[in-house]
């Protein structure tokens, strides 16, 4: 820790954060986490599970229910694989039928070790990338049943049918991403993302034909119903006709995606939210590793004050585009000033930054270190577009390969840029910028996927992940689907194996009355504010402050001033909001009012996380920890563990509660992608 350019003096936080957290609470025994990873060496963990599980018979599946609340790729396919397997299942989503929220769309790809190139992939390499891009902030036990599983996934997807590019020789075909130097990212024409939702509905809705699943659509949930310790239902709003609904099962899962929109602008649809995660943090449930949230490098660069949403292009573009910045500050201004064009930029006087700063990965350097290389070059002045752009160019390509060539490779992607910015990308280079994208932490789980509250699970990018403090591209996918289709089927079924004789639950109960008078209670006092401002009003505030002083970078100060802002937006919601229309009927000004309640209460965890964690590593970049040349500065001595947050009530300073992680396969060392 020697190179570190604290700005701090390398101020003890210890009394600043003890304004706003209980950090010694985490000391008592009653606050011990059990991650419950099995016995025995890493690569036969899984497998041993899985040897010593408990079962439940075919027969007496039809005696146990499940609730899955999401229908991404996570409850899409574990709500399909359960059904399957006999159980009756109770699926949930928002929309108007089951469909994803995130740009879970992606059109980039999925990971997995199938080694069809002679590349020098393998399971081993896959987790070992999957650890390193975390920055050695993730369990190896769970990344290590990931890159495994990874290969099942494929022959999953490829048996529903997802259409994966394909080699001549009839293997399918992939590409590198971002922080690994095999090409292991298998990848679909158009959208990946979407063509492995596509397969995961034609299994749900077998399942539905079937009577396994019964979907229930264009419904929230508001409430989770502990019965005697363990979660047995939940308290839904139906969002056609305003009513409360309640649904009782022997489990509930929860996969319903990240909650990357306390940023208000993202690459996620309006509907993405935390609800469910902070419904789950108020009944038990730890917040874990909520400031690791993922900026993703390539995006379009906001264009307007009315935008709700940041489109994302694929990653896999960084395959054949470099990307530069002027190395003149003239040139760069001139280009703002729009008296120059990229194009009148000469090889030169091109600064290929990534290329310069990373030479191993260069332009595939991973997400979180192209970003913040993106914005200190922005940030020194030689950004273009509005000033916070960097030029993805594949003049580069086009020569060495053709444009045609290019032009299968990414021409929807090409569409899709020149409909938004009125730009050919054939013709002059894409402008691209960070924004937030995926948020690695969420509600705590364990090895098998089981929150600290018995009986409720959390499945895909609503748990604190597989990831660590950053995400390799492509792995989203693999981590939700292997959630859904080849971990919670087991691991379910161990759970339930001693419920059998748990008869169907009624929710004619006071755990039910309590809960759901507790929803109504909620909406009416939102409903009675009545003041002046729209949700979207205080949700874009909120943005701002969380973008500005919790973004790409934070220093204690900002993240301190983060907290007060945040407590000044929280203000202004219970005095200035106001709601149009009735509760008791369609109300989407209801439905995001809710919504923002929640984001609040993220957003200050976020903050209180971020202050918790004095170093730098992944995605959460403390500027008063770097190294000289700018690169993060990890404390393995004093941060290697996952920080849980327990709730304690409204305005109570949470509990953090701390798992260690050990790593005893890899050794643990500084991330280096330049040689």
């Amino acid at each position: 820790m020697a190179d570190i350019k604290n700005l701090e003096g390398m101020i003890d936080s210890t009394p600043i954060m003890k304004d706003y957290a209980d950090i010694e609470s985490s000391k008592l025994p009653e606050y011990q986490i059990d991650s419950k990873i099995p016995e025995g060496p890493l690569a036969q963990k899984w497998t041993n599970y899985k040897a010593h599980q408990k079962l439940v018979n075919p027969a007496n599946k039809r005696n146990l229910d499940v609730i899955v609340v999401g229908t991404g790729l996570a409850g899409a396919s574990a709500a399909s694989t359960l059904g399957e397997l006999g159980f009756n299942v109770l699926n949930f989503c928002i929309q108007d039928s089951p469909r994803r929220a995130h740009s879970i769309a992606a059109q980039g790809g999925i990971n997995a070790a199938k080694d069809y190139q002679n590349d020098g992939d393998s399971v081993y390499r896959l987790f070992y990338d999957t650890i390193k891009g975390g920055d050695f902030r993730s369990r190896e036990a769970n990344v290590y049943r990931l890159a495994e599983v990874s290969n099942n996934i494929i022959d999953q997807c490829v048996a529903q049918g997802v259409p994966f590019a394909r080699e001549y020789g009839g293997l399918l075909a992939n590409r590198s991403f971002g922080g690994a130097q095999v090409s292991r990212t298998f990848y679909a024409k158009g959208q990946t993302g979407q063509q492995l939702l596509l397969g995961a509905y034609s299994s749900l809705n077998r399942q539905i034909k079937k009577g396994t699943v019964k979907s229930f659509n264009r419904r929230e949930m508001l409430d989770i119903v502990i019965i005697d310790g363990r979660a047995r239902g939940i308290i839904v709003r139906n969002l056609v006709t305003g009513e409360l609904e309640r649904y009782a099962a022997h489990a509930v899962v929860l996969a319903t995606g990240g909650y990357g929109r306390a940023f208000f602008l993202s690459t996620n649809a309006m509907g993405c939210n935390g609800s469910a995660a902070v419904q789950a943090f108020k009944k038990g449930a730890y917040l874990a590793n909520l400031a690791f949230t993922q900026i993703h490098p390539t995006c379009i660069p906001v264009h307007g004050e009315d935008q709700s949403k940041l489109t994302l292009m694929s990653e896999s573009l960084r395959n054949d585009g470099r990307i530069w910045v002027p190395k003149k500050k003239e040139d760069a201004e001139a280009i703002r000033a729009g008296k120059k064009k990229p194009t009148d930029i000469p090889d030169e006087d091109r600064d290929f930054y990534l290329e310069r700063r990373y030479p191993a990965f260069g332009n595939l350097c991973p997400r979180d270190i192209a970003s913040r290389a993106a914005k200190e070059r922005c940030d020194a002045g030689y950004g273009v577009g509005t000033g916070n752009a960097v030029y993805l160019d594949f003049k580069y390509a086009i020569e060495r390969l053709g444009e045609d060539v290019v032009r299968d490779r990414y021409g929807n992607l090409f569409d899709m840029y020149q409909m938004i910015s009125d730009d050919n990308p054939y013709q002059t280079p894409m402008m691209i910028f960070p924004a937030s994208h995926y948020t690695m932490g969420g509600i705590w789980v364990d090895y098998e996927l089981q929150t600290s509250v018995k009986g409720l699970f959390a499945l895909g990018e609503c748990n604190f992940s597989d990831h660590g403090a950053n995400r390799l591209g492509a792995s989203a996918l693999m981590q939700g689907l292997a959630d859904g289709y080849f971990v919670i089927p087991y691991t379910m079924q161990n759970y339930l194996s001693d419920q059998i004789k748990v008869p169907h639950f009624t929710t004619d109960t006071k755990e039910f009355d309590e809960a759901e008078k507790g929803v109504r209670e909620r909406i009416q006092k939102l409903m009675n504010i009545k003041g002046t401002k729209s949700p979207d009003q205080i949700h874009k505030r909120l943005g701002h402050v969380m973008w500005n002083l919790v973004g790409m970078g934070r220093t204690l100060q900002s993240l301190v001033k983060a907290l007060d802002e945040v407590e000044e937006v929280r203000k202004e919601f219970y005095t200035d909001l106001r709601i149009v229309g009735r509760a008791d009927d369609l109300n989407q000004e209801l439905e995001k009012a809710l919504r923002l309640e929640d984001f609040l209460v993220i957003a200050k965890m976020m903050a209180i996380d971020a202050l918790n964690r004095n170093e730098s590593c992944g995605a959460h970049f403390r500027e008063e920890y770097q190294l000289a040349d700018g690169e993060a500065a990890r404390n393995d001595k004093d941060y290697m563990y996952v920080s849980c947050w327990k709730y304690t009530g409204e305005n109570e300073k949470p509990i953090l509660l701390k798992e260690p992680l050990n790593y005893t396969e890899i050794k643990v060392q500084t991330r280096n992608y330049k040689s």
